[in-house]
């Protein structure tokens, strides 16, 4: 029982120097590009989505999302500020469209319709001060990055409707100051636009972000110090991002030791992730090797750029572009010459008169295609992306409706790939009785019951398990 008692004590004294050591790191992660009332950003979910990898990466616990309504995005930021509470350092990565208003910065969520300054003023936008003191006030260090500042088609509905007096509508956002223990980063100049960057891919200011800010024993100041020159560099010094700092210690996201110089000269530019984080990175390239979307390639490229799988993704990329080209060839044989010149709407769709279970139909092909989206029968958000897609890399109208000539394109294209079980996540299986589970072989095999936990967590209880066991057997 002494030896017992001695080992539990040590377990414990391990804990407790693991949890004294660990900062509570909390980090928000928004990108909204699919907007309803304007046209669309193609970038700002592929850049969440690499900047939420290259936070977690370096222990940041992420509240993630992308193309979020008013009311999904309130839900995030309430979960963000409950997890922000207490934290030793907190960060809030925006990308989407922004507005500013009489000198006051407001996010865009996706079903925006914003036409005057009433409209922005009574909540369909959300209020960035207000946000970031409710939800990171309590934290000790506070990092705020927004690229968000597009050339916004709401700033044009604004001051058109404004017939009865003036009102400020910058074209970017405003300068904004930050409070003690806070950096705030625009992704250009107050009053002025940034760039989106190829369609795919991540912005300019994002890329240069999940490049610098998590590497290796660089403190978070000289960090932004390196985003502005990548940036004004790779704009033609066309966009210099711009911040105020009101820090009062040095913050490193990444507080490994730098890789040390070689004899022949500098180092390499350092892996945006450490090298403990190799398991990381492999699930990572396990989640997008067989996708058929170079966006997420890149997304991995971005977050790894000297990744042990960058040649790999690189030759995935490069023979997409180049089935796609062929694809696209082969595909316009036969099609009416309407189909790439007569636009879609809900109208002209619903004079096909699709029920549900050929838009399953329509979803499963789209699937086998490559373009994924869930088979549900319903036509949602989602669904609507994935058809501009389509539309786009067949050279047609881009709505996200069908007409008649294009949903025949759709039907005499030849589908490569078999839609994956999840794909149809959302079609319910038939439920059967427990008593009825080992009948007939020709029914359908019951799906293998997935595990919770993790394996690591499983292995050291093992371990610590047998341990005990032996001590008690002496």
């Amino acid at each position: 029982m002494r030896y017992l008692t001695l080992f539990l004590s040590l377990i414990c004294m391990v804990f407790a120097a693991q949890s004294a050591k660990a900062d509570r790191r909390v980090a928000f992660v928004v990108g909204n590009g699919v907007y309803k009332n304007v046209q669309p950003l193609p970038n700002p979910a592929i850049d969440a989505k690499s900047m939420a990898s290259v936070l977690r990466n370096v222990g940041f616990e992420v509240v993630e999302g992308t193309n979020l309504t008013r009311d999904k995005m309130t839900e995030r930021l309430l979960e963000f500020g409950k997890k922000a509470q207490g934290a030793d350092v907190a960060v809030f990565f925006y990308a989407g469209h922004g507005i500013a208003i009489s000198g006051t910065n407001y996010l865009l969520p996706i079903d925006a319709d914003i036409k005057s300054e009433m409209d922005v003023k009574l909540g369909a936008a959300i209020n960035i001060d207000l946000t970031l003191e409710q939800t990171m006030g309590d934290a000790k260090v506070k990092l705020v990055f927004l690229d968000a500042c597009r050339d916004n088609p709401f700033a044009a509905k604004i001051k058109s409707n404004a017939a009865t007096r003036s009102v400020n509508v910058q074209t970017g956002l405003a300068e904004m100051k930050s409070g003690e223990g806070t950096l705030i980063a625009f992704a250009t100049g107050p009053g002025q636009t940034a760039l989106d960057g190829k369609e795919g891919t991540n912005s300019p200011f994002t890329r240069a972000l999940i490049a610098n800010i998590t590497t290796p024993g660089v403190e978070i100041q000289q960090a932004m110090t390196k985003v502005r020159a990548q940036v004004n560099e790779e704009t033609n010094k066309g966009q210099l991002p711009w911040g105020h700092t009101n820090l009062i210690g040095a913050v490193y996201l990444n507080g490994a030791a730098a890789p040390a110089a070689t004899a022949a000269g500098p180092s390499a530019p350092a892996a945006v992730a450490s090298s403990g984080n190799s398991d990381v990175e492999v699930e990572f390239w396990r989640s997008v090797r067989e996708s058929n979307k170079p966006e997420e390639l890149n997304a991995y490229l971005s977050s790894y750029p000297n990744g042990q799988f960058r040649s790999l993704a690189l030759a995935r990329i490069a023979s997409l572009k180049d089935s796609s080209s062929t694809a696209t060839r082969n595909l316009t044989a036969g099609i009416d010459p309407a189909t790439f010149k007569d636009e879609a709407n809900q109208t002209t769709e619903d004079q096909i008169g699709l029920d549900k279970g050929q838009r399953r139909d329509v979803q499963r092909r789209l699937n086998g295609l490559g373009f994924d989206t869930k088979v549900s029968g319903k036509f949602d958000e989602s669904t609507r992306a994935v058809i501009t897609r389509w539309q786009a890399a067949r050279g047609y109208p881009k709505s996200g409706y069908l007409n008649r000539l294009q949903h025949k394109a759709l039907l005499t294209e030849i589908v490569a790939a078999v839609p994956t079980a999840s794909s149809d996540a959302d079609e319910k299986p038939v439920r059967r009785a427990p008593q009825q589970r080992s009948s007939n072989s020709g029914g359908s095999a019951p799906a293998p019951q997935r595990s919770g936990g993790d394996p690591g967590a499983a292995f050291v209880g093992g371990v610590v398990g047998g341990m005990v066991g032996g001590m008690f057997r002496r």
